[in-house]
């Protein structure tokens, strides 16, 4: 008998709902996520509390009008924020081109830098906002993805050629090679890419906002 609910502690709502989806062999569109626990990061790693959800398998006919509406709930909530910040623009709801997030909510106008900030970090607080919100409302967390003007699917194409290119330097000097500090969602991109590598592994290692990814020899 096929699993149908199971409940994942982790750091945070992403990486439980990550844990959840490979355990039940299905992607985010086919479930129901109920967020128990949000977690707390602590300070200096003291008070830290894991986040917890319990995922439930949808039935066939609840999956499209349930992500149907999620979807217009966090247009209509990330339009607010916008306003709020009297910013002028377009929201485009699409198909999301990462497997892991349903949809993409893109935005699009001009002179929308200061949405992007450095190194993605405006964008990567957007995003959270809006899914934290959506998640308040609905009581449900859906992990939606913010872009602008697709800013984050250039970025991941670029990072996929660098990963694929330190890969091959890595290969040929047969040494490590560990890359710049990483955003958690720029880090599985390059785990990602070079998952199916013959030649070279990675991990993850630092703390926090350091955290980086190491490409090595892979271990026969």
């Amino acid at each position: 008998m096929k699993l149908r609910e199971l409940e994942i502690s982790a750091k945070t709502v992403d990486e439980a709902t990550k844990v959840a989806l490979a355990q039940l062999g299905v992607s985010i569109d086919e479930v129901d996520i109920e967020v128990i626990k949000k977690g707390k990061s602590g300070m200096l790693g003291m008070g830290a509390e894991d986040a917890k959800i319990r995922v439930t398998l949808l039935d066939d006919e609840e999956q499209p009008g349930q992500l149907d509406d999620m979807s217009e709930m966090a247009r209509k909530v990330l339009s607010d924020i916008l306003k709020a910040m009297g910013i002028a623009a377009e929201i485009d709801v699409t198909p999301s081109p990462d497997e892991n997030t349903p949809v993409t909510l893109n935005i699009e106008g001009d002179d929308l830098g200061v949405l992007i900030g450095r190194r993605g970090q405006a964008l990567a607080s957007l995003q959270y906002l809006v899914r934290l919100i959506v998640a308040e409302k609905s009581k449900k967390w859906i992990p939606i993805n913010v872009d602008v003007d697709w800013y984050k699917k250039r970025h991941y194409d670029t990072l996929k050629k660098l990963a694929e290119r330190l890969a091959e330097q890595v290969t040929h000097r047969k040494r490590a090679i560990t890359m710049e500090p990483m955003q958690p969602d720029e880090r599985r991109i390059v785990h990602i890419t070079l998952a199916n590598h013959p030649d070279v592994m990675t991990q993850s290692t630092g703390e926090g906002d350091g955290r980086r990814v190491v490409i090595q020899m892979r271990k026969r």
